[in-house]
């Protein structure tokens, strides 16, 4: 039989988590394939990236899953089903699709968060001129997009010690701090009067920038970017950063761009476009290298 794409793997899928216990993608992969009774050519089909399709609409079918919280993550790598996803395995529905999904806040708004990228990429897809560039450049924003979403709802989830190190990390690899050492001996400290910590702008320590870092959902307003401009004021400090998981209200950035003291705000969504441009707790899968005929090759002398 041919692979089946990811919405017909999602039903089956929820099921073998029915057991309620833990399990690894690998073995998920494994026992799926055995239930849709794929050929051994058909399990090691590969995409042109090299990665394993079939693994790869598994992978698919559990994103989808888990941003309609029927399933969750344990740890890194491993997942179960949730109470929710219990609850709709005891109504026996005949499929488990989009459609269907869509029936939950948490994934309606999965799939409206891609914004002005993902009606752009609408717009372009149903143009009969499109061409393979426009196609493979909004494809490419599309991924990186729900790539973000993803690492945004893991640091959310994880530990405040965590985040804390994915801030440290991100800083250090955009070429502030220092050493990893060095950014992490002064990330720690609980700096007085809202300041969270304190890192060299570069390896000389010529200046020091401070650091206000927050797991938020609701939105940063004004008055927390007023007390840290104070406290900066009150360090003598010219330069702050304040980063959320959140946003940051019209009138947070207003005051930030007002005032003498230089404070750059990073929200949830610029974090997480950050840590992928600096491969911070990302992996590449594949590159693609686009090339154009040289047509000076082909001039005589």
């Amino acid at each position: 039989m041919a692979i089946p794409d990811f919405q017909k793997i999602m039903l089956p899928f929820l099921k073998f988590l029915g057991d309620r216990q833990e399990h690894s993608l690998g073995e998920t992969v494994d026992s799926l394939a055995d239930q849709f009774d794929l050929s051994d050519k058909e399990r090691r089909e590969l995409l042109p990236s090299g990665q394993q399709i079939f693994r790869n609409r598994v992978g698919w079918a559990r994103t989808h899953l888990g941003k309609a919280v029927l399933l969750e993550s344990t740890r890194r790598g491993y997942f179960k089903i949730t109470e929710r996803g219990l609850t709709v395995l005891k109504g026996n529905p005949p499929d488990i699709n989009i459609k269907f999904l869509a029936q939950f806040e948490e994934f309606r708004k999965f799939r409206t968060h891609k914004k002005e990228d993902t009606d752009k990429h609408k717009e372009v897809q149903e143009q009969q001129d499109k061409t393979p560039e426009e196609a493979l450049e909004f494809a490419y924003q599309n991924l990186r997009n729900d790539l973000a979403n993803d690492l945004l709802e893991q640091i959310k989830n994880s530990p405040p010690s965590l985040f804390e190190k994915i801030v440290v990390e991100l800083l250090v690899k955009m070429g502030y701090g220092g050493s990893r050492k060095d950014a992490g001996k002064a990330i720690g400290k609980s700096g007085d009067e809202g300041i969270d910590g304190i890192i060299k702008e570069d390896r000389l320590g010529l200046d020091i920038i401070y650091i206000q870092a927050k797991r938020w959902e609701n939105t940063v307003g004004r008055p927390e970017i007023q007390k840290f401009a104070g406290a900066l004021q009150g360090q003598r400090a010219r330069k702050g950063i304040f980063i959320s998981t959140s946003n940051f209200s019209r009138e947070a950035h207003d005051y930030a761009s007002q005032i003498d003291t230089k404070i750059v705000l990073i929200d949830g969504e610029q974090l997480t476009q950050f840590m992928i441009d600096y491969n911070l707790g990302v992996t590449p899968v594949s590159n693609y290298e686009i090339k154009k005929m040289d047509l000076d090759y082909f001039i005589e002398d």
